[in-house]
């Protein structure tokens, strides 16, 4: 996994982000870990975190507005 393989954030879906993150979590745990990309993949990692947090909070706003138009 290289950084200049990494598509940007802003086009990849909620799931393809999750699934990143999940390969870059393994990637860190192993053995085979190359230290000089560690800063890489961590930078990677936080960028692909605050999209996901970004998706849920924006989610859980719409889905609070569309019920809230139910209780009207």
């Amino acid at each position: 996994m290289s950084a200049e393989a990494f598509k940007p954030v802003e086009e990849m879906t909620y799931n393809e982000s999750v699934a990143q993150l999940e390969t870059i979590l393994r990637t860190m745990q192993s053995d085979n870990c190359d230290i000089d990309r560690l800063a890489v993949y961590t930078r990677r990692a936080a960028e692909l975190l605050r999209s996901c947090r970004s998706r849920l909070t924006a989610t859980e706003e719409e889905l609070n507005s569309i019920l809230a138009t139910l209780e009207q």
